[in-house]
């Protein structure tokens, strides 16, 4: 996995970023790592239509990291 510029805030950080902007910093996140069409879906789709920000948030919370589509 590449380590990217968001990979190097807290965990805090993230994980509120993650909270209340998740299609679009999730989605950034994941066309950093190499992932530009699931990135991209993230952003248009809104997270996949809610169901991938609760994903992240609990993946956030168990893993510190985004694991789902990663």
């Amino acid at each position: 996995m590449a380590r990217t510029a968001i990979d190097q805030l807290d965990w805090l950080i993230k994980f509120i970023f993650t909270f209340f902007f998740d299609p679009l910093f999730q989605g950034i996140n994941r066309i950093l790592r190499g992932r530009v069409i699931i990135g991209l879906i993230w952003i248009f789709t809104g997270g996949l239509f809610g169901i991938g920000w609760l994903i992240d948030i609990i993946t956030m919370i168990i893993h510190k990291d985004i694991t789902f589509l990663a």
